[in-house]
């Protein structure tokens, strides 16, 4: 049954991150992006990580899209124009194709491999954030948030 439940939250992220790109209105794209991050904290907890899964609900599907989803709705940002450009759809077209390929090469290819133990607990995983090497990168990433959040209200702020 967990195998099953995988394969469907699986494809579930795939087909909601497909939307994300497809998409042509922004705000249905967001809307697509916490689908797909609800969908992969389900295959978290699946994978027996349940505090991975649940950061992965509270911190991304909960604060960064309500945060993207503020800065879209305060910018009003319409769903964008269509156009013809051949050579987008022709970059499109050799990305998509690249993409098939190197997922065929990693189907035929995989083996099953053993799985080292791997601890994804509270604790293992403040003592890795919070240790020297990631705290650094942990501090600046909530000042680049803050810098996108003064950002938006910068460009969203309508002087008559």
């Amino acid at each position: 049954m967990t195998a099953i439940l995988f394969y469907v939250f699986a494809a579930l992220a795939v087909g909601s991150a497909l939307v994300v790109v497809g998409q042509r209105n922004p705000i249905y794209s967001a809307f697509g992006l916490i689908v797909t991050l609800c969908a992969l904290s389900a295959i978290f907890g699946l994978l027996g990580s349940p505090f991975i899964a649940v950061l992965q609900v509270v911190v991304y599907a909960g604060a960064i899209m309500v945060l993207f989803l503020f800065v879209l709705m305060l910018l009003g940002v319409g769903a964008e124009d269509r156009k013809s450009g051949r050579t987008l759809k022709t970059v499109a077209a050799v990305l998509a194709a690249a993409l098939a390929l190197e997922m065929g090469a990693v189907l035929v290819g995989a083996a099953p491999a053993p799985v080292a133990s791997f601890d994804a607990s509270t604790r293992a995983v403040a003592h890795v954030l919070f240790s020297a090497p990631y705290l650094y990168v942990f501090e600046a990433t909530s000042i680049l948030i803050l810098a996108a959040l003064v950002g938006s209200i910068v460009l969203a702020r309508r002087d008559p």
